[in-house]
């Protein structure tokens, strides 16, 4: 069964990669529910803008935990990413975690292709293969480290193949490919360790699911694509 699961993630990883954003060009909008403790609490909302070999994605997350009324956690977050014919060009967002502000910006050095990096959490370079913590893009999967979408953070990480799967959201069958990312650093505090499994359609690569613990279990569920 191993054996069976290495061939399988070879596979995937090998046969995309040269895959870009292309395979998304089928996408104009995406929309996530946010659930915590299987009670639903907010939304996540990809908006796809093409022009002149330009991709532009906006997005916005919001979502409010909350107790006999009383809201015990805001959080609201809106950032753009832009791809120029298919390669990375660069990144920003804002987000407010209830009376927190943490930002980042993202943009390629063009003398030695690195990114630059201006974030609330981090400011410096970092090696042009790594990737923006935003799942949408599946790429995410054969990186060795994300930055953070929200604060420039650096994350150093482990990617596991865990298997096929087929889920049920909202009634619709998805044939997907699940994947495990955790940190690849032990020493990390537990508040700053990865651990989340992410679920991609096996055909489009579409994000379907993604699920993790933190202060109670947390699931991102595809509402809309379009």
């Amino acid at each position: 069964m191993k054996k069976i699961i290495l061939s399988i993630t070879i596979f995937f990883l090998s046969t995309n990669a040269t895959a870009h954003v292309e395979h998304y060009s089928k996408f104009n909008y995406l929309e996530y529910e946010l659930f915590r403790n299987n009670q639903s609490i907010g939304y996540h909302k990809y908006d796809f803008i093409r022009s002149d070999g330009t991709l532009r994605i906006e997005s916005e997350v919001s979502f409010k935990v909350s107790k006999l009324g009383v809201d015990l956690y805001k959080y609201f977050a809106a950032s753009e990413e832009i791809y120029k014919d298919n390669k990375f060009f660069k990144f920003s967002s804002k987000t407010k975690q209830n009376k927190k502000e943490k930002y980042v910006n993202i943009s390629v050095d063009k003398g030695n292709k690195s990114l630059i990096i201006d974030g609330s959490s981090y400011k410096g370079n970092a090696n042009q293969n790594t990737i923006v913590g935003t799942w949408w893009n599946h790429e995410i999967v054969k990186a060795k480290a994300q930055i953070s979408a929200i604060s420039g953070r650096i994350i150093e990480q482990k990617v596991t193949f865990v298997g096929k799967e087929q889920i049920n959201i909202n009634g619709k069958i998805f044939n997907t490919l699940r994947f495990n990312f955790k940190s690849s650093d032990e020493t990390l505090p537990k508040n700053k360790k990865l651990n989340t499994d992410i679920w991609y359609d096996e055909n489009t690569f579409l994000w379907v699911k993604a699920a993790f613990d933190k202060t109670g279990y947390w699931e991102y569920r595809i509402k809309t694509y379009k």
